[in-house]
């Protein structure tokens, strides 16, 4: 157990604010306008136009997500939970077990999303609370997940995020024990020369933190029996002897990534930026957690200049690529239909500048007697595609045109992502994707030519997560 200390946690209480004091006219208060301010240096250090239709108002939906997803440095954990403590005869001082009521209370599978402190991209969290009633009082069920939240909406580490939804619980409800299992899911975002050496890139940093307060301050307690094997129902296993020894490993890839490519300093216009960013959102980019935060977000975003990649599209012959008779053939004045299914892609929205990412399929028509594209060059269109600032409508034209112009005219492109500006902002939509289409030539006027590729592509889609 490593929850925080009580002077923590009661500073935490009284020095809070009323929850949604962001409230109306948010884009007129300084903080807003300061972000915004910031997001143009980054926009023109990318070497784009902030005046172009696209990026008009991105300055300002970049800041509002800022806010909304950090709006628990300003919200009041006393106010949810001493408005939900309700009388439950039959519960003890200790131990909540009085009379065979009361005992264990679970609640399991809160989707929550985070940013992550060491390069403010979301995280994505599911989160599993256990407590113990005592004092002949239980909690609103519902305020278990409030609290949660208020600690999720800030800069986060994993660990810390569990060890103050465990202390808050605690001194809040003052039950005989809290526990708190969280499982993070951490976007590993690639560089594009990575990618090209690397097809298979792992998209994903996975976690599973802990955090026990009370009767579950001793991880080896029978009462962490009782709560994990609930949690197995959920496909969570966290042995009891492995928490004892677990050892805290680096979760943030922007801190260990050995693929990244050595670019030299990041702009100091664009750190200064992003640290008044931080100051905007009432962090202290002095603190040691953030202190290199602003450079390596930098780096990152850097990934999204406009490319001077040479995609060589003359190398069309380079390796032939066998027909997929699995995927089905259709016969067209000896032209048939090729599949190139699942190819890998990473974006950033250039509404909110944070990241969507998922598979592109193509189909084409292609004459028996020519080669057939190949994968890396495929491949090679959708990375060149993706490493910039986009939307998904954009993406999926300019690979199908681009592909087009290749062949001749007949190509379909669907492209299936997961966007997380869909949960990091008040929709919070988590699970929800996204597919878009484009059809040009034969494909636009045959439906059956459609439907027979639109049944090959894989269900669920590939996406990472």
């Amino acid at each position: 157990m490593s929850a925080l200390d009580e002077g923590h946690f009661n500073a935490e209480l009284e020095n809070g604010v009323k929850l949604n004091c962001l409230g109306l006219g948010i884009q007129d208060q300084p903080e807003t306008v300061a972000i915004e301010d910031a997001v143009k240096v980054l926009l023109q250090g990318l070497g784009e136009d902030i005046n172009r239709e696209g990026l008009k108002k991105t300055p300002l939906r970049v800041a509002k997500a800022l806010r909304e997803g950090t709006k628990g440095y300003k919200q009041r954990v006393k106010e949810i939970v001493q408005g939900a403590l309700f009388p439950e005869v039959g519960l003890d001082d200790e131990v909540g077990q009085a009379g065979g009521a009361g005992g264990l209370v679970i609640v399991r599978d809160l989707d929550l999303f985070s940013y992550c402190e060491s390069c403010l991209l979301p995280f994505q969290v599911k989160c599993q609370i256990g407590y113990v009633p005592s004092g002949q009082r239980v909690v609103g069920l519902s305020k278990l997940s409030r609290v949660a939240d208020v600690f999720a909406k800030r800069l986060q580490d994993p660990q810390r995020l569990a060890d103050e939804i465990c202390s808050a619980l605690h001194h809040g409800v003052m039950p005989a024990g809290v526990a708190v299992v969280l499982q993070c899911l951490h976007i590993q975002f690639p560089n594009i020369e990575s990618l090209f050496l690397d097809s298979n890139h792992q998209g994903w940093v996975k976690a599973v933190v802990h955090s026990g307060s009370g009767v579950f301050e001793n991880e080896l307690a029978d009462v962490w029996g009782d709560f994990l094997s609930l949690l197995k129902f959920r496909g969570i296993n966290l042995d009891k002897t492995q928490m004892k020894d677990s050892v805290q490993q680096c979760w943030c890839p922007s801190r260990y990534s050995s693929s990244a490519k050595v670019i030299g300093p990041p702009n100091r216009g664009m750190v200064t930026a992003v640290t008044s960013i931080l100051s905007s959102l009432g962090e202290d980019p002095l603190r040691k957690e953030l202190v290199g935060t602003p450079s390596r977000f930098v780096k990152w975003l850097m990934n999204f200049q406009s490319p001077n990649l040479e995609m060589k599209l003359n190398g069309v012959a380079c390796g032939r690529m066998d027909p997929l008779k699995q995927n089905g053939e259709v016969s067209h004045n000896k032209q048939q239909i090729y599949t190139e299914l699942c190819l890998s892609f990473w974006s950033q929205c250039e509404h909110h500048l944070l990241p969507f990412y998922g598979v592109v399929h193509i189909g084409y028509y292609c004459a028996e007697e020519t080669t057939p594209l190949s994968k890396s060059l495929l491949q090679s269109i959708v990375h060149f595609y993706g490493f910039k600032l986009q939307v998904q409508e954009r993406l999926t034209r300019q690979i199908a045109e681009t592909v087009s112009s290749l062949l001749g005219g007949d190509v379909m492109v669907v492209v299936e992502a997961n966007h997380t500006c869909m949960i990091s902002r008040g929709i919070e939509k988590f699970g929800s994707s996204t597919a878009t289409i484009a059809v040009l030539g034969r494909f636009s006027t045959d439906p059956a030519a459609r439907a027979m590729f639109l049944k090959n592509i894989p269900n669920p889609a590939s996406g990472g997560s």
